[in-house]
């Protein structure tokens, strides 16, 4: 089953442009700027998503890592009764 596909229209640098044309074949630069386009946009998901932990971080109250594991240990102890 064939994948649904959609023209876009965008500039990109003439020497980027030159390049491009010049080291990756005609037949394969679709799949090629799809697999850099799918990386670049999962490493902005993830920036946001780093940027919104910090957010939550600075506003939650700070636990030090006994109160920690003395919730999980009690979590693990209600678990397993």
């Amino acid at each position: 089953m064939a994948t649904a596909t959609k023209r876009l229209n965008f500039m990109i640098k003439t020497e980027l442009a030159e390049e491009f044309e010049a080291i990756v074949p005609a037949g394969m630069r679709s799949k090629v700027v799809n697999e850099a386009l799918s990386k670049e946009l999962m490493r902005i998901r993830r920036q946001k998503a780093v940027e919104k932990l910090m957010t939550l971080r600075e506003k939650c109250p700070v636990i030090s890592t006994d109160e920690i594991l003395e919730v999980l240990r009690a979590d693990r102890a209600r678990d397993s009764k």
